[in-house]
């Protein structure tokens, strides 16, 4: 080898080590800024629409580390305690679905007058308790959460539309997968998953909405559609009976609040959805 070549080698050798140190700081700074910042969600879809670099870096950590500080409970309970293992559709469809609603179209067994745009939500409440309802007799086993209904006013009718969504924990190893693909239910040919963008199977069309569902989302009989992905994310419509003065909600929830309290200590910690800015417009290309 020529002294030149040695010299060359020497170079790109050392330009390498230096790369890779400088993509640690440079990670280690945009932790730092984003734990200043308590992880706010629009943020980091804003950092992460900015250029490949900072998406790579992003759909590899960021996304982990919101879902870790903002919602801890939900997110050890869906990764069994291991942050780092993979989860099912990503981390950032993970973060869209507890921090975004994602708004609605007509159906072929929901039909609107007019399509709702998705929106960022303020707070979420996911609940296993309200997940139990979504579940089929024999798939009480499985473990899913499900959200509050977010509710928007149509004006052309008495009843409020809710827009609802939850995720399994191992759909892939749940009964609910096993009793679609024994029922054959087909997947839908055009509704995706807003979360993942995954194919979806109706749940109302395979036969498998429970008519707790309908109760527990404070709802007619009938008169909602939810769709499950492959990937294991939910999401459904709704339309919300007005309450009357004395009626309740069940306290006997094991809720997990995703607003920044969950009862744990944590200022930072949660995820509870009643809140929402329908003028919200914020770019969600950062989830991707």
């Amino acid at each position: 080898m020529s002294a030149h070549q040695r010299v060359r080698l020497r170079t790109a050798a050392s330009g390498g080590s230096g790369s890779q140190e400088s993509d640690f700081f440079n990670e280690r700074v945009l932790l730092l800024v984003m734990e200043s910042m308590n992880w706010d969600v629009q943020v980091l879809c804003r950092t992460a629409a900015c250029c490949r670099l900072l998406r790579a870096m992003a759909k590899r950590l960021l996304w982990r580390k919101l879902c870790l500080f903002r919602a801890p409970r939900i997110t050890e309970t869906l990764s069994n305690g291991v942050h780092s293992s993979r989860m099912g559709g990503g981390w950032p469809a993970l973060a869209k679905l507890l921090f975004f609603c994602g708004g609605c179209e007509s159906t072929r067994n929901f039909v609107l007058s007019r399509p709702k745009p998705g929106h960022f939500v303020t707070e979420s409440r996911f609940s296993k308790t309200s997940g139990k309802s979504f579940l089929m007799k024999r798939c009480r086993g499985d473990l899913l959460f499900v959200s509050d209904p977010c509710e928007h006013r149509l004006g052309d009718r008495e009843d409020d539309l809710g827009v609802f969504r939850g995720v399994f924990r191992g759909f892939r190893e749940s009964r609910t997968r096993a009793c679609l693909i024994a029922r054959q239910a087909a997947l839908e040919e055009r509704e995706r998953c807003p979360y993942c963008g995954a194919r979806v199977w109706s749940m109302m069309t395979a036969g498998l909405v429970p008519k707790n569902a309908a109760k527990r989302l404070g709802s007619h009989d009938g008169a909602l559609e939810y769709f499950v992905c492959v990937n294991g994310h939910l999401h459904g419509t709704c339309w919300l009976a007005p309450l009357s003065s004395d009626e309740g909600v069940n306290g006997d929830d094991e809720e997990y609040a995703m607003d920044g309290s969950d009862g744990t200590g944590n200022s930072s910690g949660g995820v509870t959805t009643d809140g929402y800015d329908d003028d919200l417009t914020f770019n969600t290309n950062g989830f991707r």
